[in-house]
């Protein structure tokens, strides 16, 4: 206790707003449990800021682009500063889909089928018979994810697509939306989500009422056991530190007890009133200021 931990959080990336309710919550459970906090509302000074504010640890609460995908946490690597959650290649490597599914599929943990291609090329060359998911390479929080219904796609035109010029196409796996945290290598339940739009959006997932959660979640056994187990193997394969989340799609229409597939992992899950890891947390017992008390006294920088 008594560190002194600076909060970051805002940024400038797409979840900015997500980031800084985000911050705000782990601030005030930091507080809680005694540590000295400084909430900064990262700009592109921030190097400057930290040099002059010397804090002990900094927690990342930074979500999408520059927060997530390696660059803060090879900053803060340089300016010696320990930081919660994982390091650079991890963080790089779990940000960039098409990569990180390359390397869960090699393990032997399926995905969905999946290519990258010109957001523009969808207007006359479609991998799949609608509907397929469109997504952004490296965006999180179902940001620019959009489902490509039969008669409906409009963004094969490009329009209201500002991720970039390529996209990851996946073939649209049907049936349920599962999540399971990992806390320092080990997960122990599995969170069933459904949502009143049909999808759990950026808006289902952060705008009040927009989802329900089951926890835990009523599963076959053996699809409990695989989600359980494969969640851990993804945040070991990508070398993950502290908490993670793994987000899978489960086909309950298929076979005996269904087919699982993981779609990402997110080294920076959110942290607001509605997410989805404190929730977990809770579920087995430990409160949210000692869930970020936890994230603190295990930040560390790259080796």
């Amino acid at each position: 206790m008594g560190k002194h931990v600076a909060v970051l959080m805002g940024g400038w990336s797409k979840e900015r707003e997500v980031s800084l309710v985000t911050g705000q919550e782990c601030a005030a459970g930091l507080r809680m449990g005694g540590y000295e906090v400084a909430e900064i509302d990262v700009d592109r000074g921030i190097a400057q800021t930290l040099s002059a504010l010397r804090p002990d640890v900094c927690f990342n609460a930074l979500h999408g682009r520059f927060g997530e995908d390696g660059n803060i946490q090879g900053l803060l690597n340089l300016l010696g500063i320990p930081y919660t959650h994982s390091g650079v290649l991890a963080s790089a490597t779990a940000m960039h889909k098409p990569r990180a599914k390359a390397l869960f599929s090699k393990a032997g943990l399926s995905c969905p089928e999946g290519v990258v291609m010109e957001i523009e090329t969808l207007a006359y060359q479609q991998p799949f018979r609608p509907p397929f998911v469109v997504k952004p390479i490296n965006e999180g929080s179902s940001v620019g994810v959009t489902i490509v219904r039969e008669g409906n796609n409009d963004l094969s035109q490009g329009r209201d697509w500002s991720h970039g010029h390529e996209a990851l196409v996946e073939r649209f796996i049907p049936g349920r939306e599962l999540t399971v945290a990992v806390f320092y290598g080990t997960a122990h339940c599995v969170t069933e989500i459904t949502s009143s739009r049909g999808f759990y959006d950026y808006d289902a997932k952060y705008a009040d009422g927009g989802s329900i959660h089951i926890l835990p979640a009523d599963l076959p056994a053996a699809i409990t056991d695989k989600a359980l187990r494969w969640a851990e193997t993804a945040h070991c394969l990508l070398g993950c530190r502290g908490v993670s989340r793994a987000d899978f799609r489960y086909d309950d229409s298929t076979a005996v007890d269904g087919d699982l597939y993981l779609l990402e992992v997110n080294t920076q899950p959110g942290l607001t009133p509605t997410s989805l890891v404190p929730e977990q947390a809770l579920y087995m017992g430990i409160s949210f200021p000692e869930l970020v008390a936890n994230m603190v006294e295990d930040a560390q920088c790259d080796s």
